[in-house]
């Protein structure tokens, strides 16, 4: 990782992030000491996970829409 001065990046910072651009970073000194690294964003690309990718792992019941029984309606409803 290269080193810059706050001084260097100041007379031409377009130099600097184009090189970051590029994909290299910088540890930024000022007064003899570090105080600041310059790096690329690393973006990560996530794919949409594939249609059906748990196809056959379970089956959905024919009554799963059945109303529920009175006993856990009424601990739904408060009565």
């Amino acid at each position: 990782m290269q080193r810059v001065t706050v001084d260097e990046m100041q007379q031409d910072p377009l130099k600097y992030l184009n090189q970051v651009e590029a994909g290299e970073s910088f540890i930024i000194i000022q007064a003899d000491k570090p105080i600041a690294e310059l790096k690329p964003i690393t973006t990560t690309n996530k794919q949409q996970r594939p249609f059906g990718l748990c196809a056959g792992e379970f089956t959905v019941p024919d009554d799963f829409d059945a109303p529920l029984p009175e006993d856990i309606l009424n601990a739904f409803e408060g009565g």
